[in-house]
């Protein structure tokens, strides 16, 4: 990965400053802008309705003009060249536009147009109030008050949602403000990115939109633990440029990630095939409509459909076009197998996905891409003839997918065929120890228990290392950091039977019969088995088990392993490997367990995750990480749990977990404080949402055991 330069940062920061002195002379500012675009030698994009009557504009949007997802880095530099000229700015102009996300190409405006009845008539004055505050308060760190208030404001206008704001803050001020984009928002939430002090600081984020003083908290506790050196980022701009490029990363694989199912596609490179030699040259696989935007910035199908409609011919459906590019942009994985077409006659390549979708802008035509490494070219007859659909997902028709790859094995060199083997990290017991606090005793009756039954659930109270154990587990007995054999999913109300082993779903041709995780699962294990496979299922007591498992419900018992049974859907014969072993996992806090019958709990041993607060684990933690506070706050908790399991209403299934209160950095009181307001409280106040009083008490004494 190239190093970032951040050029862009000095100019931005000085144009943010200009801007500011037009706060009370917009009017001159709208003429600016017209002019910097007239400089730079492109179009001013639709800032009202009717562009010869432009009464108001807002300084986020005057940025958002030159920061839309469409847009060239030449474009954008030239853009800054007019900018530059028409406000002049001292800066240089940027050469690189690294770490930026990027507005929504169709929603870069701040405000609604003249006419709009939900047009709100002081969101200019509250924008600039919000800009002229922001910059205080990242020069000096003054009004932090006032900052968090008029932030609420601008939040609570319609076009304004917590990613477009943020975005428009970390432009003017990278080093204060933090952008919650969602990139941004998925990368410093992980637990595989970023320390678990860091990801506690933005744990709240993915369940609710914070105020102004969350807000500007999380910046503050995010800036320290950056500056302290004990991060691979330093600033919000590395962190911004590492969260995008982790979001297009191609050739590389997380060795702890959840596995991803492989499908197979069948696909034109171009009409009959024109763009082919290019696409295999240049190492990827694209697909037209060039009109159409980052697609990335859609949400749906029709969202896609409406935007073609708009570009092109209203007249025509459309309906099929967005489809396939929803598909290319979302459902085509990496790993997946793509067999190239040529008409409806002719094979002509195979290769693997290696990177997530692209939006080339660089590119002439074709800019939707993905890097695709193509491992075959020739000219081989289709076996009948193919579909015409550009893009098809053929995974589930197994049968067709075995005769094209029979049919590009024949006439393919032993070398390009060759797979190369993933050399995965050790992982042994003595790992899983020094990692989840247990001892090897109850280690061993653990993976006892698996043994056994081939089946285990893991339960206890939030925070207790669940699914931090689920997939170490399944290592530690393989030996390995072996992905490829674990896969996890997570059950919810809606998870069905055609979702967990196959069912019909619609296509364009009515209905098509499509395998579901846990079909494709124990095939390849079938393939593989003189090796243990590992089924990981989070939340196992919110589905309706006995309706996905269906007719498979016999056949996960240990001594029916290997067993055939017909399918309901494909009336095809089915088994269930002797190398798989199902963990299924359950929070025994929930209150919206769904109750499992008899029948299916003698099918799993059920073992009991506990508050490790008195192992010699944790203990020894405590003493490494020697804070006095950290241990005053351990003691309330103790306590806490010791109320939580008298409670009638409660008991040991909703003590507080120790996992809470790890991690691998220095224990600072910012990040206890973030622990007990944004992780504990919470908690607490969902146990006793009847019970006002309680939680006021006990929030006050977690509060002042780390004071």
């Amino acid at each position: 990965m190239n190093k970032p330069n951040f050029s862009w940062i000095p100019f931005y920061q000085e144009l943010a400053d200009i801007l500011l002195t037009y706060k009370n002379n917009r009017t001159s500012l709208v003429e600016k802008v017209k002019l910097a675009h007239k400089e730079g030698n492109k179009n001013l994009p639709k800032i009202e309705k009717d562009n010869e009557i432009i009464p108001d504009i807002d300084p986020f949007t005057v940025f958002a003009l030159f920061n839309r997802g469409k847009q060239s880095d030449e474009a954008r530099i030239a853009l800054c060249n007019g900018y530059k000229k028409a406000f002049g700015v001292a800066a240089n102009v940027p050469s690189d536009f690294d770490g930026i996300p990027m507005f929504n190409y169709n929603q870069y405006c701040f405000y609604r147009y003249v006419g709009d009845p939900k047009r709100e008539p002081e969101c200019f004055d509250v924008l600039w109030d919000l800009f002229e505050k922001a910059l205080a308060y990242s020069n000096d760190g003054s009004n932090k008050d006032a900052l968090a208030i008029a932030f609420e404001k601008a939040l609570s206008l319609s076009l304004i949602g917590l990613p477009k704001l943020t975005i428009a803050l970390y432009q003017i001020r990278p080093y204060t403000f933090i952008n919650l984009d969602n990139n941004n928002k998925r990368f410093i939430t992980d637990v595989d990115n970023m320390p678990h002090y860091f990801t506690t600081i933005f744990a709240s984020i993915n369940r609710e939109v914070p105020n102004g003083s969350n807000y500007l908290f999380m910046c503050e506790q995010a800036r320290n633990a950056l500056k302290s050196n004990e991060y691979e980022y330093h600033s919000f701009p590395e962190l911004s440029f590492h969260a995008y490029a982790n979001e297009k990363q191609t050739d590389t694989q997380d060795i702890d990630s959840n596995v991803k199912e492989t499908s197979y596609w069948i696909y034109s490179p171009g009409d009959n095939a024109c763009m082919w030699d290019e696409f295999y040259n240049n190492g990827i696989m694209g697909i037209g409509w060039d009109d159409v935007t980052d697609l990335k910035d859609f949400a749906s199908k029709e969202e896609i459909k409406d935007f073609m409609k708009k570009v092109y011919d209203a007249s025509y459906s459309y309906k099929n076009n967005a489809h396939c590019l929803w598909q290319f942009a979302n459902e085509v994985k990496v790993g997946d197998i793509v067999f190239a077409k040529k008409g409806m006659h002719k094979i002509v390549g195979k290769g693997v996905v290696i990177s997530d979708y692209i939006y080339d802008t660089s590119r002439e035509t074709y800019k939707h891409i993905r890097k695709v490494d193509w491992q075959n070219k020739g000219e081989w007859e289709h076996p009948g003839q193919a579909v015409m659909k550009t893009l098809t997902n053929i995974s589930s028709y197994p049968d067709y997918v075995e005769k094209l790859t029979a049919l590009l094995a024949e006439d393919t060199p032993e070398e390009v065929t060759e797979q190369k083997e993933i050399k995965y990290p050790p992982y042994s017991k003595d790992d899983f120890l020094d990692e989840v606090y247990m001892d090897e005793d109850t280690y061993n009756t653990l993976t006892g228990l698996l043994e056994a039954k081939y089946n285990v659930i893991l339960q206890g109270a939030p925070g207790v290392g669940k699914t931090f154990a689920a997939k170490r587990l399944a290592y530690s007995i393989m030996g390995q950091k072996d992905t490829s054999r674990v896969a996890m999913v997570q059950f919810h109300q809606s998870y069905s039977y055609e979702d967990f082993i196959q069912g019909y779903r619609p296509s364009r041709e009515g209905f098509e019969l499509e395998n579901g995780v846990f079909y494709k699962f124990c095939k390849e294990a079938e393939e593989d088995n003189e090796r243990p496979y590992f089924f990981i299922i989070d939340e196992i007591n919110r589905g309706n088990l006995s309706k996905i498992l269906g007719e498979l419900m016999m056949l996960i018992e240990k001594d029916k392993r290997g067993e055939k049974i017909k399918l309901l859907y494909s009336n095809e014969w089915f088994t269930v490997p002797q190398n798989v072993r199902i963990i299924g996992m359950m929070n025994t806090a929930d209150r919206s367990l769904a109750l499992m019958d008899y029948a299916l709990r003698r099918r799993f041993a059920f073992f009991d995750f506990t508050p490790a607060f008195s192992s010699e684990g944790f203990k020894n933690y405590l003493a490494e990480k020697n804070s006095p506070k950290l241990e005053s706050l351990i003691t309330v908790v103790e306590s806490l749990n010791n109320t939580i399991s008298s409670d009638e209403s409660l008991g040991d299934g909703f003590r507080i977990g120790h996992s809470y209160f790890c991690t691998d950095d220095e224990i600072t009181d910012e990040w206890l404080k973030s622990v007990v307001e944004y992780e504990v409280i919470p908690l607490i106040k969902e146990y006793w949402f009847d019970e006002p009083t309680k939680v006021r008490d006990w929030s006050a004494t977690l509060r002042s055991a780390i004071k």
